[in-house]
């Protein structure tokens, strides 16, 4: 699960990139309780989404002609440049080269050897999101990949990222992702999975991917209020044994992402 103990190789931000900043601000705080303040010029609009306060995200407004509306995931990293370096030695290209964010920090965009795009950021002033592992905030991760072997050795090499299989409910495996030296697989531990792309249609169509995950109270409830949105479900919801439900969505402009609703557990 995740948590704000950021270490190397953990999810440590994620924004959203919309052609209409305001129109998605409406459809989150509706979704998710979020507000959305608009950054300095100087940043080109990027702004925070928060929740009770709390940054849960960023957010800015992308033209179309720049590119589709898309949620990107951030890993945090000591040394931007350094990754840049790994990433390229390790198959995956730079899309944006690591880049000084005044005072708050260091970021770059990569895309791993299977066209999965993923960004990184060196903390300065701004260490990374103020909440996750909560309703309404970032609680889980998974890559969707063509070649998981290869995207496996690809995330050990620039992050030093762990891999380990946990035995399913039906005797399937599923790929847990941590951080270097937590130990044997564990959702304690974890802070996301890899998955085959193939074995899941809702994202095969949209190609190799981050998808994250969001926490939410009532997972019935969070679906019906995204489609009063404008928002659509690619899958689900479906039950989780153990875990809770689950649904994959998009926003009213395309961008792709899931929520979750705990099992809750009783003393």
């Amino acid at each position: 699960m995740l948590t704000t103990r950021f270490v190397t190789g953990s999810p440590i931000w994620v924004d959203l990139g919309a052609p209409d900043i305001d129109g998605a601000h409406a459809f989150y705080r509706a979704l998710f309780g979020w507000e959305f303040t608009p950054g300095d010029p100087e940043f080109g609009g990027y702004g925070m989404f928060t929740r009770d306060g709390r940054t849960v995200a960023g957010g800015m407004t992308v033209p179309p002609e720049q590119g589709p509306a898309a949620w990107t995931l951030y890993f945090r990293t000591p040394d931007a440049e350094a990754a840049a370096t790994a990433v390229r030695a390790g198959g995956g290209s730079v899309a944006l080269d690591p880049m000084r964010v005044g005072d708050l920090g260091r970021m770059a965009l990569f895309t791993d050897p299977t066209g999965a795009g993923f960004g990184v950021w060196e903390p300065g002033r701004t260490r990374g999101l103020d909440t996750v592992g909560e309703p309404g905030a970032l609680y889980w991760t998974e890559l969707y990949t063509p070649d998981p072997v290869a995207d496996l050795s690809f995330y050990d090499m620039v992050f030093g990222t762990e891999a380990h299989t946990a035995t399913g409910g039906e005797g399937g495996g599923y790929t847990l992702l941590q951080p270097s030296g937590t130990g044997l697989a564990s959702m304690d531990d974890a802070f996301g999975a890899v998955v085959p792309l193939a074995d899941d249609p809702s994202e095969a169509a949209g190609g190799p991917s981050w998808t994250p995950y969001f926490a939410v109270d009532d997972l019935d409830a969070a679906v019906a209020e995204a489609e009063r949105g404008g928002g659509k479900v690619r899958k689900g919801p479906a039950d989780l044994p153990g875990i809770g439900r689950c649904a994959k969505l998009t926003d009213p402009y395309g961008a792709r992402f899931a929520v979750l609703g705990q099992t809750r557990q009783t003393g």
